[in-house]
């Protein structure tokens, strides 16, 4: 294929075809990045639900514990407070990978920067 021969109209004309190409790819980069980050957000939010749930059971049993020790009827109390305690223990580690995965989550995906550049460049090209 000589390039010399072909005409300035259809150099553009492929110059153009391609950028629209390039952004078309750029878009689809983009999306499958944002499938990603809320596939790994739906995990974080999962886990969170579970040691905020977790959290508020561990405070019911707390509470039943207090209440078995003033009431000191029996050794329940003990049992209680070990089992809330336990659950609270399981909690804080739920939240804790919780928001660390949450903060491992970039804020915007890579091909948006770079797709911004590419329409950058089809904008001066274009001038």
């Amino acid at each position: 294929m000589a390039t010399a021969n072909r005409p300035i109209s259809e150099v553009l004309h492929d110059i153009v075809g391609n950028t629209q190409e390039i952004i078309r790819a750029e878009v689809r980069l983009a999306k499958t990045e944002l499938r990603d980050e809320l596939a790994k957000s739906r995990s974080a939010a999962l886990l969170l639900a579970a040691g905020a749930l977790l959290l508020g059971l561990s405070t019911l049993f707390v509470l039943l514990a207090i209440v078995y020790a003033l009431s000191a009827v029996m050794p329940g109390w003990a049992a209680a407070l070990i089992v809330g305690t336990g659950v609270g223990v399981v909690a804080a580690v739920c939240l804790g990978v919780g928001f660390k995965m949450f903060k491992a989550i970039p804020a915007a995906p890579r091909a948006a920067t770079t797709l911004k550049e590419n329409v950058e460049w089809a904008k001066q090209l274009s001038r």
